[in-house]
This record gives structure tokens, sequence and C-alpha cells, in this order.
């Protein structure tokens, strides 16, 4: 006799018995997921998460008494599972608890409805579906918790000039804030190089992710704009919503943005920025795949390294979800394969032009 099918348990975490009862129904109409509890404050989840032992947890930022972050700083600490955000519509610049609770451990997060409710449900609904699904495949032991994030005090920064001659590509998706919040601090200010970094994330969140990095880092961080000249020494976002690349204009490289599309199911999608940093940096780019999910980066690796430019991806050990780099790895090789602590100095060393394979690793596809 088969086994009946067993769905996977999720608890509820909102102050709103209205928001509680529209993301039950969410989760209860799939065939994959089910609600063992719902709680209406942090202290509640955390009683619940003791005596229900659920597999994920959907969690509000914003609650009285203990909210999102607090309580997902004890989830983390004391009780380690997936997490996924429940967040307002749109962030709040480089403090927003969102980013925070992202670089503290939560999975992903999901925008709550607003406005009329029933025009934003099919969205809402497939993208928690889709985020709570991601939560299967997380691997638990790469998640570790930022709990002091990495500020860097009155940086110092670098003169950044215009004519970058030499780059450095960036592809992230789920896990990938608390993994930016590692690397982009590590890259020193007077690396010598424009960064460009595709972060799958919507539009209203790029902005303060951006702004969140240069807080962190001693690089200049910005949300790219198109038309925009390319200067070494800063890091461009790309903007939710727009894929990114990089284009020559005579003597300047210039930001191109655009509405094409989705890749992968993504926008923006790394590959195109991938692609257009080889065509225009050739063999001075080095491109890094860190955690996500699906294949995104991994053409645009290969591309790059197929113009002599080196490759760094993420180790499965620290990766939040191994997709990408994994798929990176098999397309494209990779000269290092990096737990997350170690990719911005990789990345350095790389830059530097250090060309020859190193027997620990150098990876082939």
């Amino acid at each position: 006799m088969t086994a009946p099918f067993r769905r996977h348990t999720v608890l509820v975490v909102d102050d709103s018995a209205f928001m509680r009862k529209v993301v039950t129904e969410i989760i209860d109409g799939s065939e994959a997921f089910r609600v063992v509890g719902t709680a209406r404050n942090g202290h509640d989840a955390l009683r619940q998460i003791h005596a229900l032992d659920p597999e994920i947890v959907t969690l509000d930022v914003e609650m009285p008494e203990l909210d999102g972050l607090q309580t997902l700083g004890y989830i983390m600490s004391e009780t380690p599972r997936p997490v996924v955000m429940l967040s307002a519509a749109q962030a709040k610049g480089r403090d927003d608890p969102t980013l925070r609770a992202l670089e503290l451990g939560a999975l992903d997060f999901v925008r709550k409805p607003s406005g009329p409710i029933s025009l934003d449900m099919d969205s809402v609904a497939a993208t928690l579906l889709n985020a709570l699904a991601a939560a299967l495949q997380v691997n638990l032991g790469g998640v570790r918790m930022l709990a002091r994030p990495r500020f860097v005090a009155q940086p110092v920064r670098t003169t950044h000039a215009p004519g970058a001659v030499r780059a450095i590509a960036i592809a992230a998706s789920t896990g990938g804030p608390r993994a930016l919040a590692e690397v982009v601090p590590g890259i020193p200010g007077d690396i010598g190089a424009a960064v460009f970094i595709v972060q799958h994330m919507p539009k209203g969140f790029t902005k303060s992710l951006a702004q969140r990095l240069d807080a962190l880092s001693p690089l200049r961080v910005v949300e790219a704009q198109n038309g925009e000249t390319v200067e070494s020494n800063c890091a461009y976002v790309a903007p939710g919503g727009f894929h990114m690349k990089v284009v020559r204009d005579r003597e300047r490289v210039l930001i191109s943005l655009d509405e094409s599309p989705s890749i992968h199911g993504v926008r923006p999608a790394a590959d195109p920025l991938f692609r257009s940093v080889a065509a225009v940096f050739g063999a001075e780019s080095v491109g890094a795949v860190l955690t996500g999910m699906g294949r995104d980066g991994a053409q645009g690796l290969r591309a790059i390294r197929d113009v002599g430019g080196r490759g760094i991806v993420q180790d499965q050990a620290t990766s939040t979800i191994y997709g990408m780099p994994q798929a990176a790895l098999a397309t494209a090789g990779a000269e290092r394969i990096l737990p997350l602590g170690q990719v911005a100095a990789g990345i350095v060393e790389l830059l530097g032009g250090s060309r020859r394979a190193s027997s620990s690793g150098l990876q082939q596809p």
C-alpha cells in the first residue's frame, strides 16, 4: 500500500487576525503545505514552535511585544528552521527591518497584500508558496546568523574615476542579502575595479539593499541608474524589475537597464549582466555566483571564463541553497570554490591577475 502524502507543516505568525486568516487560506489551499498553528506575536510564536515543531515559520516583521527581528533571533539561535518574513509593501532605507531579517537568517520575504485585497492575492499566493517550496531545500548549516553585521566605522572612500578597466560581477538569490552583507564589505575600497551585483529582489527593496551595503562597506554602493558612467571603486546593484548590462561608448562604459522579459523567471537576472561584463571587460573580469535557487549566472560565468576571466562559486556547506553555485560549477567551472567568509579575499586574489589554477580550487566543467 502506498503511504499517504504528507503535507509540510507551517506556523503562521502575524498580529493581524485578518492576515493570519489570509495566509492560512493560501497555505491550506496548496497541496504541499498545511498550517499547523497560528500565533499573534513573538512570545506566542516561540511557545507554538516548541509545542508544534513546525517545519517552516512565516513571520510578520512588525509586531507588538516581541517583534519579528527579536523573534527571528530566538528562532535561529534556539530552534533553527526556515523562516519566511511577511513584510510591508515598501522598504524603509538602509535600516529596513526586512533586510536586517534576511541578514539574520530569514530565508526570504513576501510583501503583504496592499490596496484592494483581491487584486493582490494571486501574486502574493504564488510568491508565498514559491518561498515555502524553497524552504524545503534550505541548508540550515549554511545559515549562520550574523548577529553583528560588519559595519565599517567612518569608511574611507577611495576616489572613483570614469574609465573602469576591470570588473567584478556577483550573482545571488535566496540567501543572497545575508551573503552580500558578508562579501561586499570585504572588498577593499581601493580595489581598482567596478563591481556589479544582481540580487533577485523586487522593486522597492534594491535601493534599500544598496544603501545598507553602502553603510557596511568601504566601497561606495549605489542602485544603478540607466546611462550612468561606470566608475572604479564603486558597486552597482541592479534595480528590481530591470535587467542590468554594461555597454561601451567610445572611452566610457555605461550602465544599461531594460525591462525585457524575465530570464529564469526573474528580472533582474545575472546571465545578461555577466555576458555583458565578459564582452566589455574580457579577461579583466571576475564572476562570483553565490547562494540561490535555479541556475541563473551559470551561462554568464561560462562567458566570463571563455574570454579569460576568472570564476568563483560559493561552496555547498555555506550556501543557504546550493542550486545556483552547483549549476555554475557544472556549466562553467571555477578557479575557486570557497566558503562564504573567503569569497571576498578570493575575488581580490583573482582580480590581482593570478590566472594559474590552484590544485585545491580549480574546477573545470
